[in-house]
């Protein structure tokens, strides 16, 4: 097991060689930070206050603050759990294991699996995905550019947004089973 796990993050490694010397310039550009910080915290308070507000006033739907309620579950859940997983994955990030690469950021936390970043943002948009079903497009295409924007930045691997993604969509699909 431990050997076709050394596989894969070989391969990863590699797949984000490959990427970074494609992206180049690009990675240092304004909008690849500014969609990276569209996926830190406050932002999804400020987003599901503003959408809660918007369904309170509206008078057909039975229960305004299930929203808010299921993302607060799901994000009660989310954040002890991707450090407990970073924990005990410790891997490292790109830059602490390819001592010639430079990363355009440096993360604040030490390990890269799985994102956090792109957990917290699948998570957000597979719970607003299912009370704002029209915005789908909206909600994942944001969340893969959050996570896409991680690995343009040099602070994780292709295997860390999979994981987030994965980890991500599970919390926010149990977070509307157990409200709903």
């Amino acid at each position: 097991m431990t050997r076709w796990l050394a596989q894969i993050s070989s391969y990863d490694q590699r797949f984000f060689c490959w990427l970074s010397e494609r992206l180049g310039a690009f990675s240092y550009s304004k909008i690849v930070r500014w969609i990276s910080r569209s996926g830190d915290g406050y932002w999804y308070g400020f987003i599901a206050v503003i959408l809660t507000l918007t369904m309170s006033s509206s008078s057909s739907v039975a229960n305004p603050f299930a929203y808010a309620q299921t993302l607060l579950l799901g994000f009660a859940l989310e954040i002890p759990l991707f450090r407990v997983l970073k924990s005990w994955w410790k891997r490292p990030r790109p830059y602490q294991k390819m001592p010639d690469f430079i990363a355009v950021i440096e993360a604040h936390d030490q390990f890269s699996l799985p994102s956090g970043h792109t957990t917290a943002a699948f998570l957000f948009a597979s719970i607003s995905y299912a009370y704002f079903p029209q915005y789908a497009v909206v909600w994942f295409a944001w969340a893969s550019l959050v996570g896409c924007s991680r690995v343009a930045l040099g602070v994780h691997y292709p295997g860390d947004i999979v994981a987030g993604a994965l980890i991500g969509s599970a919390l926010g699909y149990w977070s509307l089973l157990c409200v709903s």
